[in-house]
């Protein structure tokens, strides 16, 4: 069966719906992992593609199982490609040993034995011949759900009905990425990213301190692009955790240039020192709050943004330090 290619529908940004309307939204754990849609053709095989709509099969071997799972019956599933941790939660890190290796077979075997991946799947979009965009995501729901796909390398996770404040609640207190809310009587809308879908991320909270910067381009020019950041380790060397690039006011970038300029020098505070081409050393005397979403396995920040300057912090009053990331 030639089954049609669907791209990937989007969710938009945004927070909870009015606690009125909550019993008409269901709310799925958001994942941290690569955006799947699997092509199921009822021979056996199955067919991944990215978002991009770049088939990736080969990168992820045993998930080549799935192509049996619905027998003679063609589907076409979108879902989320994880690597798990020890704990059990999807850890995009690993996962980044795994992406990028379509067109190395050899090397997606032994990784697959190494680390193998987990697809998590969320919706049906074509079933047994029948195209179900325009059903509402509760029918589709139901549909997918009876096809009882819970297998090795996959599964079909619940989804919540109401209790969104709730739901987001309990990703929180695990240390999950965030929450996705999907309207009931939505329809599916490919390569949309719409207000029927609303995705929360759990943001963290940090003060770190400024030991560099990039210079921006084009109307930032002569402003910081970016600030590079970093942590006291134990010993109390400065580590580099990442550069932030976004959160200011033009009028903030430009009081944070005249504070960078006072403090040039130079020497990197940093040990190890980056490798950041373009950097623009600083004594590290100024610390700020930045939100992120994770950490990658060697302590850097995920998605950071610059909240605050906090001028009523010096270096050594700032709580924060590097999380000890070895074990």
């Amino acid at each position: 069966m030639t089954l049609p290619l669907i791209v990937p529908m989007l969710a938009t940004p945004g927070t909870l719906p009015p606690a009125s309307q909550d019993s008409r939204w269901a709310y799925e754990t958001k994942q941290d992992g690569q955006r799947v849609v699997a092509y199921l053709a009822g021979d056996g095989t199955v067919v991944l593609r990215a978002r991009s709509g770049e088939v990736i099969t080969a990168a992820y071997p045993e998930l080549h199982a799935l192509g049996d799972a619905l027998g003679g019956t063609a589907a076409v599933l979108d879902g989320e490609v994880l690597a798990l941790d020890a704990r059990g939660r999807a850890d995009f890190q690993l996962l980044q040993s795994r992406m990028g290796l379509a067109h190395a077979p050899a090397r997606a075997a032994r990784k697959a034995a190494e680390q193998p991946v987990h697809l998590v799947l969320f919706d049906v979009l074509h079933l047994a011949g029948r195209s179900l965009l325009a059903l509402p995501y509760r029918q589709r729901r139901a549909q997918l759900e009876a096809l009882g796909l819970h297998g090795p390398y996959w599964s079909t996770p619940a989804a919540l009905v109401g209790h969104g404040a709730q739901a987001l609640a309990a990703t929180r207190e695990h240390g999950l990425e965030g929450l996705v809310c999907k309207r009931l009587d939505s329809v599916y809308e490919p390569g949309v990213r719409s207000r029927a879908w609303i995705k929360i991320r759990n943001m963290h909270g940090v003060d770190v301190i400024v030991g560099g910067w990039l210079p921006g381009k084009g109307r930032l020019s002569g402003l910081p692009g970016a600030v590079l950041v970093g942590q006291r380790d134990a010993a109390g060397a400065l580590r580099y955790v990442g550069g932030v690039g976004t959160g200011w006011s033009e009028q903030e970038r430009t009081h944070l240039a005249h504070l960078l300029g006072e403090l040039a020098t130079g020497t990197c505070p940093f040990t190890p020192g980056p490798r950041v081409p373009g950097a623009q050393w600083v004594l590290p005397r100024l610390v700020g709050e930045v939100r992120y979403s994770t950490r990658t396995r060697a302590g850097m920040l995920r998605q950071p943004s610059w909240l605050r300057l906090r001028q009523d912090l010096t270096p050594e009053e700032s709580a924060a330090e590097l999380p000890d990331t070895s074990s």
